[in-house]
């Protein structure tokens, strides 16, 4: 299934988001496929988002739009390594496995 776009739900509060938009453009530029970012889209989230154990939703989150019109959950927030710290290589792995599985 081809893809036609990456979501991205951010919030100017939220202090990933920035961190995230950028291997987002990074993973766009190498497919070639379309960002949309989102900001603060609750509805969005509350009917495609990961949700925690209360129905409540986090932000950063990443989507993959099909060419049906299919929306995939990609990732929420982004990974931590062994020391606690922000992992970005690691989302952009996560995010990269998600494509290539649906190519």
């Amino acid at each position: 299934m081809r893809i036609k776009k990456i979501i991205v739900v951010t919030a100017k509060w939220a202090p990933l988001s920035t961190r995230i938009l950028k291997i987002v453009h990074k993973i766009s530029e190498k497919h070639n496929i379309e960002v949309e970012e989102r900001e603060e889209d609750w509805m969005f989230l509350k009917k495609y988002g990961e949700k925690d154990e209360l129905g409540g939703t986090d932000i950063p989150q990443v989507f993959l739009e099909l060419e049906n019109g299919d929306i995939v959950h990609v990732l929420t927030k982004l990974p931590l390594n062994e020391m606690g710290k922000v992992d970005e290589e690691k989302a952009e792995e996560i995010i990269e496995e998600k494509i290539s599985s649906l190519l």
